[in-house]
């Protein structure tokens, strides 16, 4: 049986969806989000509530289980959150692989992320040889990946079996008002600034197709960025605006701007207690020109193929325009 740890996260469902169809069963793991309808009735998948900082929960979940794809993870970019997160985020991934290690399941892959790779150097593309290096460019949420990444590298050096995935930012549907996904609501609503910053970006459904690849092969103890290629923000929104028939953004926004603009969100959080949109974090990743490089998964799996970027925004918002309220 195959355990999917943050099953109803974004790339979790994105996961399950695919594994569904094949021929061994799923137990996909949810905390806080519980899966809706559609996802409860994908054939092959049984869904069950757990805390991964449980222990005994945990131990529970991994009886009868021979593959683990560990998903989960707490994001926010809110400063009053980075101890939270880089608790929850090291403390569950130490707790799901001791379990493993414990349990002597077949295989783990752990989604980290490209943040792992620090930014203290920007002047070349980052790759899968570059390590963790302290810096103010860093968010609370790439230390707390940095943290969970490191337990994965501890358990294999005590003799898990795993294979760890470094995404770019993911894009594809979901859920609108959050995560990548919000970015297509921001687009569609004709958002007239934009940063020079530059990052890495992938498709969800690549992203999937790589972790699906590599759990099924003999690769271990090794770590791959999964990139289509580097794209300004700018870019993006473009491509998003155009695919949407809406104006793309032309205003530069100038570092003063983007700081005023975290310190409005936040004082409106302040005031009404809604969640922040824009952090000083964010807003201060927007302006980086961060760069990968993807050759190592290529050469790794020869037969996989990256969705341009173009292609992935167009059916992204062909969903968003299909699920899109009408009075929206």
């Amino acid at each position: 049986m195959i355990l999917v740890t943050g099953a109803s996260g974004f790339l979790g469902q994105h996961l399950v969806r695919r594994l569904s169809a094949g021929a061994v069963p799923v137990r996909a793991l949810y905390y806080r989000n519980p899966p809706d309808e559609l996802l409860r009735s994908l054939p092959n998948v049984s869904w069950m509530p757990c805390d991964l900082l449980d222990v005994f929960a945990v131990e529970q979940a991994f009886e009868g289980i021979t593959t683990v794809y560990h998903c989960a993870a707490k994001v926010s970019f809110e400063a009053a959150d980075q101890y939270h997160i880089q608790q929850v985020n090291t403390e569950s991934t130490a707790n799901v692989v001791n379990t493993a290690l414990e349990a002597g399941i077949r295989k783990l892959l752990f989604v980290s992320s490209i943040a792992t790779l620090g930014r203290g150097n920007l002047d070349k593309p980052l790759s899968e040889n570059d390590f963790w290096e302290e810096s103010k460019n860093n968010t609370a949420y790439a230390r707390s990946k940095y943290l969970a990444e490191m337990e994965v590298w501890r358990g294999m050096a005590e003799g898990l079996n795993a294979v760890i995935v470094n995404p770019a930012i993911i894009l594809g549907p979901g859920k609108w008002s959050e995560g990548s996904a919000r970015l297509m609501q921001i687009a569609d609503r004709e958002f007239p600034f934009y940063t020079e910053g530059v990052n890495g970006w992938v498709g969800v459904h690549d992203v999937v197709s790589a972790m699906i690849q590599l759990m099924g092969s003999d690769i271990a103890e090794e770590r791959f960025i999964i990139c289509e290629g580097n794209h300004a923000y700018r870019e993006i929104f473009t491509l998003m605006a155009r695919a949407l028939g809406r104006k793309p953004p032309s205003i530069k926004a100038p570092g003063w701007a983007t700081g005023l603009l975290w310190r409005w969100n936040a004082l409106r959080k302040a005031i009404t207690g809604k969640k922040a949109t824009v952090t000083k974090e964010t807003t201060r990743t927007a302006q980086m020109k961060c760069c990968y490089n993807n050759e190592k998964l290529l050469q790794a799996l020869p037969g996989f193929r990256y969705t341009p970027i173009e292609q992935v925004i167009g059916a992204m918002a062909s969903a968003f325009i299909g699920e899109k309220p009408v009075n929206a």
